[in-house]
């Protein structure tokens, strides 16, 4: 099996542990802010900062703010950016997540998220498989049996190559037997909303996101959740996993937020800003909305669990032959 599912888990378990001991305290507000987010409106990153932006605003922890949008390739167009604009700014936020992780590999790219100081990382979230509700079929095993028939004619929709979508998709076909140069994966790498409209179109067989994504669609009949990639069922979500349909495939995508590089000590007020933030009951509200799971790490827990993260995603990736 596939997964990244052991050293996840217990990285979790650690957080927990951790935030059980915290206090809220008095942090230092912001008068202004940057949340950078290094992909287009309507996707993950997106919704993630704007819901930072929000419910820091409504608690009183920021007075001003900027959002900035630089969507592609997977994040790695908005990267180089942000360390540029915002190189030794301690005012600065820019949301990332696994994807990103991949997305550097993948591409090998000069710059990646080391070069950044870890903040916090603060949400988990499975992936989801989806049809559109026109289509034929109905669960699972009606999608493997056609992936297997035809896999060429079965179009994912998904996020940046070598990122969580793309792994999650290659994971399925790998499971199902199917190779991989056969898989037709369509990367729309400007974000989530490129996607959603390609799915509400009918133009691709399915599409892969983090459920908070596409649930308003769900909900809506728009789609149909066909299998979510969690070890069991997650509480809130009525969706299968894929293992109990008897494909035994797991991942999760996780998304935090980083400052700017050469910012020194700076970055404790960051890390308390976030951890203020993650305690206030708008902040959990939103979880339970959206799906998310509370997987909050500050600082040096955060740098820990990335290096961590980014030796699993390569291994994975070379598994799979994204990466050397």
């Amino acid at each position: 099996m596939i997964s990244r599912r052991g050293f996840l888990a217990g990285t979790a378990g650690v957080a927990m542990a951790g935030f059980a001991g915290i206090r809220i305290s008095q942090a230092a507000t912001f008068e202004s802010i940057n949340i950078f987010i290094p992909g287009s409106p309507g996707g993950g990153w997106d919704l993630t900062g704007r819901v930072i932006d929000e419910v820091m605003k409504k608690n009183g922890l920021i007075g001003n703010s900027r959002i900035t949008n630089a969507g592609g390739a997977g994040g790695t167009i908005g990267l180089p950016q942000f360390i540029n604009q915002y190189d030794g700014e301690a005012d600065a936020l820019f949301v990332a997540g696994a994807i990103m992780v991949g997305t550097t590999i993948t591409n090998n790219t000069p710059v990646d998220l080391t070069m950044l100081k870890p903040v916090a990382r603060l949400t988990g979230e499975y992936q989801v498989l989806v049809v559109p509700s026109a289509s034929p079929v109905q669960n699972l095993t009606d999608f493997v049996a056609l992936l297997k028939k035809d896999p060429r004619s079965v179009t994912w929709a998904g996020g940046a190559p070598g990122g969580t979508d793309h792994i999650f998709a290659c994971m399925i076909a790998k499971a199902a037997g199917v190779a991989l140069g056969d898989l037709s994966y369509v990367a729309y790498t400007g974000g989530g909303g490129e996607a959603m409209a390609s799915l509400l179109g009918n133009q691709v067989s399915c599409g892969i996101s983090g459920y908070g994504e596409f649930a308003e669609q769900i909900k809506a009949g728009n789609l149909r959740a066909i299998a979510i990639s969690a070890p069991e069922r997650v509480s809130g979500i009525e969706v299968p996993t894929l293992v109990e349909q008897g494909v035994d495939v797991t991942i999760s995508n996780w998304r935090g937020v980083f400052g700017a590089p050469n910012i020194g000590d700076e970055v404790k007020a960051l890390i308390d800003l976030t951890t203020t933030m993650v305690q206030t009951r708008d902040w959990k509200d939103q979880l339970a909305t959206r799906g998310w799971s509370d997987q909050f790490l500050p600082g040096a827990e955060f740098a820990a669990y990335l290096e961590k993260d980014t030796i699993a995603t390569r291994s994975v990736l070379v598994d799979l032959g994204l990466a050397k």
